[in-house]
């Protein structure tokens, strides 16, 4: 039993370094050199099959080295494409998209795992795993992939002719130094001790904890970030609110960009061009939008020109992209604790490309379902541009004259 744990160690230290041919020259050395017996202890000493120690000792060492091969040609384990001709035909069919839809199908209504791809694939007959089916879907050229949101449903047949436009009258306020602002309204978040998605690096072994289910905490309620992003000078403005998105809150928050930010970077602006979804708060269809659009107009003096982005397209709306992705990146895997901590943090937002964010909380309320009268809309200074004047139009304050 000694010589026994002698042999295991040696063969241990050795073996793992060596390529096939040449631990069967070894083994075959050694099992020659114990005598009687010598097979069967090397082979458990090894963990290798008597069989193969065997068929090392019946052959010569040059016969194993002839022509410089590891093996004989066509020794070594049949791949299982080889051994089952239709394994892979039967494969490629359970993974086809259009077996969601086949009654027939075994996979209709479960997850296409390994796992399953092999059950579903013995009980058609074949001898298979999961580790084959998973290197079998690697050689055909498939990963494990998520779901892309690409898909827009109809598009407008003047969807490419209002980006067009949108953006021409981007340019021409730009040049012309007038400000020009991408808006929109970021998804609501649960304000208390939530999972936030991502990770922040902490000791190991010390996650952040919080709570198990995610219902809200009625004395915290939601924050509701409105974004304000300045595309001429990469710069963000956030008012945080509590109560709804209405509107009112949109128009708002544009009038404290303008107080706070706005009016000292463009002292000479006379006109403001905002772009904006189609839906939402600050739709296009909204009645009030339009009308706090006056009063946000008699405010500041400017007239404002609102372009809407066409149906469907609010993930091209440049505030996803420049100003909200930042935020939701830099407060990734950190719970959104308390409305304070939700405004630093979007304030602490920067980008290589020299964002620099404001916030503040807006505590002030914003009911839901107020109407606005014929006669308060035709008192709106509202002017429709001759392309698309349900999406493109121009705000002009009272005091204006021109």
């Amino acid at each position: 039993m000694a010589d026994d744990n002698v042999l295991r160690q040696r063969l241990s230290e050795v073996l793992p370094h060596l390529n096939e041919q040449q631990r069967r020259i070894l083994l075959a050395a050694e099992a020659r050199s114990l005598g009687r017996g010598g097979v069967s202890r090397v082979a458990r000493a090894s963990g290798i099959s008597r069989a193969t120690i065997q068929r090392a000792l019946q052959g010569e060492p040059e016969q194993l080295l002839e022509e410089g091969r590891l093996r004989r040609a066509g020794a070594g384990r049949k791949k299982a494409r080889e051994l089952d001709p239709g394994l892979v035909p039967a494969l490629e069919a359970l993974i086809e998209p259009v077996t969601r839809g086949d009654p027939m199908s075994p996979l209709r209504w479960t997850c296409k795992s390994t796992r399953q791809l092999a059950a579903a694939l013995q009980a058609q007959g074949h001898q298979v795993s999961d580790h084959v089916v998973r290197n079998l879907l690697h050689e055909a050229g498939y990963s494990l992939q998520a779901n892309a949101k690409t898909l827009e449903g109809t598009q407008h047949p003047d969807r490419d002719a209002q980006f067009s436009y949108l953006n021409r009258q981007v340019q021409r306020f730009l040049k012309a130094g007038q400000p020009v602002l991408s808006v929109d309204c970021k998804k609501k978040e649960l304000v208390g001790r939530f999972k936030n998605g991502g990770q922040e690096w902490h000791p190991s072994g010390e996650p952040e904890p919080v709570n198990v289910h995610d219902f809200p905490v009625k004395a915290l309620g939601k924050a509701i970030p409105y974004g304000i992003y300045d595309v001429g000078r990469n710069t963000g403005w956030v008012s945080v609110g509590r109560d709804h998105d209405t509107a009112s809150f949109a128009a708002s928050s544009i009038k404290r960009w303008w107080e706070i930010a706005g009016s000292a970077v463009y002292p000479k602006a006379r006109r403001l061009l905002i772009c904006a979804d189609g839906g939402g708060s600050n739709g296009y269809r909204s009645r009030l939008w339009k009308l706090e659009l006056q009063g946000l107009a008699n405010a500041t003096g400017l007239n404002i020109t609102v372009c809407h982005l066409p149906p469907g397209t609010s993930k091209w709306n440049k505030i996803e992209h420049r100003l909200f992705s930042h935020i939701t990146m830099n407060w990734r895997g950190r719970p959104l604790v308390s409305h304070e901590v939700i405004v630093e943090l979007i304030a602490a937002t920067t980008s290589r490309k020299g964002l620099k964010v404001q916030a503040e909380a807006d505590l002030q309320p914003y009911p839901t379902g107020v109407a606005v009268s014929d006669q308060q809309l035709a008192a709106v200074k509202l002017y429709p541009h001759s392309f698309h004047g349900e999406w493109n139009y121009t705000v002009r304050a009272s005091r204006d004259t021109s």
